[in-house]
């Protein structure tokens, strides 16, 4: 995964209440036998006209958003059905965390297996970056290791992040990743294991 350090952007501001997982990415997307092409599924029905036009008075095809890296979101995003191509998506399509006030269980730990940030933050700092990103400058910095949101207008906004999904993200590192950093201690622990109980080997 790419890791995740200091990331400056464009943040989009998506703040309608459960958008669910059929909504980022549509059933028709799930069809394929790997994951490419998914970013043209991202809010499908959103971004495009029946006509196959793009939609001009959704968020991602306004100039100052179309390149967006971050999304600003509504409370419980992410929730229904457990999809991780809803994931794939969006990071396919070039976004790098999500900010909101909460995210559905499931989705949140997907995000954090694919290398998307996901952060949590109370309601006042919530509207104040939703403010500022909708009306004044859609630019931000999302510092990971300092725990910082930088805003465009020069105020920043502190958020908590569990350590060990802060340490993953840094390092671009699934849970397979992370698991094999301690390979040399599960090796350890199976010969000490085999060596008190010889009858399983």
């Amino acid at each position: 995964m790419q890791p995740f350090d200091t990331v400056t952007g464009a943040a989009a501001p998506l703040l309608a209440a459960n958008i669910d997982t059929d909504v980022i990415m549509p059933k028709q997307f799930l069809k394929g036998i790997d994951r490419s092409g998914l970013d043209n599924g991202v809010f499908f029905d959103m971004r495009f006209l029946k006509s196959g036009a793009p939609n001009p008075d959704f968020v991602l095809n306004q100039p100052q958003w179309h390149d967006a890296r971050f999304l600003v979101t509504g409370p419980n995003f992410g929730c229904g059905s457990s999809r991780e191509h809803a994931v794939w998506g969006l990071k396919q399509l070039g976004i790098r965390a999500l900010i909101g006030t909460h995210f559905a269980g499931i989705f949140f730990d997907n995000c954090q297996r694919n290398g998307v940030l996901a952060i949590e933050l109370p309601e006042r700092e919530w509207r104040q970056l939703a403010r500022t990103v909708s009306e004044q400058n859609p630019a931000i910095s999302v510092d990971l290791p300092r725990q910082q949101i930088r805003l465009g207008d020069g105020s920043q906004i502190d958020f908590t992040i569990d350590a060990l999904r802060k340490q993953s993200l840094m390092q671009g590192l699934d849970a397979i990743g992370s698991t094999l950093q301690r390979a040399a201690q599960i090796r350890e622990f199976e010969a000490s294991y085999h060596a008190a109980h010889p009858w399983l080997r």
